[in-house]
């Protein structure tokens, strides 16, 4: 019988996901200037404040006040009226000294040896539903608010637009778990003041089917068969949304973590991303597994794989792999036997998945807005400034776990053509 399946999505303007820029400029401006940095960096937000607290070991020094800000002005918070801007808001510091007995616990003197930075499990997922092996769902998702976000920006067709915004879609599957048509799009966007809301929801609801939904289909003709005529529109529910940001939500790091991985599809270990050094396990190994995934779908393994790994605290030896191929496997085998190739494959202690990623660059400020997973691997050359004035240009390789590198060691590992 046909099903529903639902997926969220919120913009960089979201006080969460500023929580988690911010936190991700800090790890990328500590890792530019040392790469060997050990960083945990919660960011809050909220009406006029920024608040940062965590644990740093670094031979850098940085001007943490300076580096919010300028992700506060990147996003769009440059106005006095949205009680969150970029050159008023306050930014109280409260980072110290990373705790010795962590770092006793992943520091080794010889390299390989590093042990993982927590205990926990983290999970990778890929299905072929999508080009870029991602969920269907949130794939919408992310692309509709990411179009939202450049219709800001350009300031021409839609004038009224502010930063904080949140979609939704359902799609309807059929008996073989193929998707088949958009049910509902739900999309909340904050605004300028109108003159009266009877106007302000007409316009707003008439622009986003018009002008939004027409640009999303366009720049991605993969997904325009999917929209029909009977889609159900919660454009704006609330009827009005000029209150936003941190100003109508406190917002903190690590609070959206379905958003950054799967959209509910697959698993999560339950550890955030943003504002984590690699050595922290709940980051790198996530980037790990979907890795893996990732690879095991594209190479013809299985249509679809859940991969877990699992960890102590200062032991370098995964726990266990384990994988699930949902029995769409094309390989005669169990998936256990399949997790033990695996894992002949892919080295999973902590030390080689930071050199085979390229980990320790400042590659993470561009992972904190529309999902770590299913991006577009590439290569960018980034400016950094220190407070004494010491300018660092480093090109770097972003979204390395994206990469179908290892299609070919996994086909022969399978024996696969």
């Amino acid at each position: 019988m046909p099903y529903l399946f639902t997926s969220e999505s919120v913009s960089e303007g979201h006080p969460d996901k500023i929580a988690d820029q911010i936190s991700d400029a800090l790890i990328d401006n500590f890792l530019a200037f040392d790469p060997n940095s050990k960083v945990a960096c919660e960011t809050l937000v909220t009406t006029g404040q920024v608040v940062l607290a965590g644990e740093v070991k670094s031979k850098a020094y940085l001007d943490v006040q300076e580096i919010a800000r300028g992700v506060i002005k990147k996003i769009g918070y440059t106005k006095s009226e949205y009680m969150f801007e970029a050159n008023s808001c306050g930014v109280l510091s409260a980072i110290h000294e990373q705790s010795a007995d962590i770092n006793q616990g992943v520091d080794r003197k010889k390299k390989e040896e590093q042990g993982a930075g927590d205990q926990g499990m983290m999970f990778g997922y890929a299905t072929n539903e999508t080009e870029d092996y991602m969920p269907l769902a949130l794939d919408l998702a992310h692309k509709l608010l990411q179009e939202l976000a450049a219709l800001r920006r350009e300031n021409k067709q839609i004038k009224y637009l502010r930063p904080d915004a949140k979609s939704q879609v359902t799609l309807e599957y059929d008996d073989n778990n193929k998707p088949i048509r958009i049910d509902a799009i739900v999309i909340s966007t904050q605004h300028d003041d109108f003159d009266t809301e009877a106007k302000m929801a007409a316009k707003i609801r008439e622009d986003i089917i018009k002008i939004l939904i027409p640009r999303v289909k366009a720049k991605y003709k993969k997904y325009a068969k999917l929209f029909n005529d009977k889609i159900k529109y919660h454009i704006n529910p609330t009827g009005k949304f000029v209150i936003g940001g941190p100003h109508g939500d406190t917002g903190l790091t690590g609070r959206k973590i379905i958003v950054d991985t799967y959209g509910g599809k697959g698993a999560h270990g339950g550890g955030a991303f943003s504002g984590k050094d690699p050595s922290k396990v709940d980051r790198s190994a996530a980037y790990a597994t979907r890795h893996i995934a990732k690879n095991l779908v594209a190479a013809g393994v299985c249509d679809e794989v859940l991969v877990q790994v699992s960890y102590a605290i200062g032991v370098a030896q995964p726990m266990g792999l384990y994988v699930n191929t949902y029995g769409t496997s094309k390989v005669n085998m169990t998936d256990g036997e399949i997790a033990k190739i695996v894992g002949g494959i892919f080295d999973m202690r902590p030390y080689f998945i930071e050199q085979r990623l390229k980990l320790r660059n400042p590659i993470y400020s561009e992972t904190a807005a529309y999902g770590h997973m299913g991006r577009k691997a590439e290569v960018v050359e980034k400016s950094f400034k220190s407070p004494e004035g010491k300018v660092v240009k480093k090109k770097v390789e972003l979204f390395t776990w994206e990469k179908l590198d290892y299609v070919p060691k996994v086909k022969k590992a399978f024996g696969l053509k």
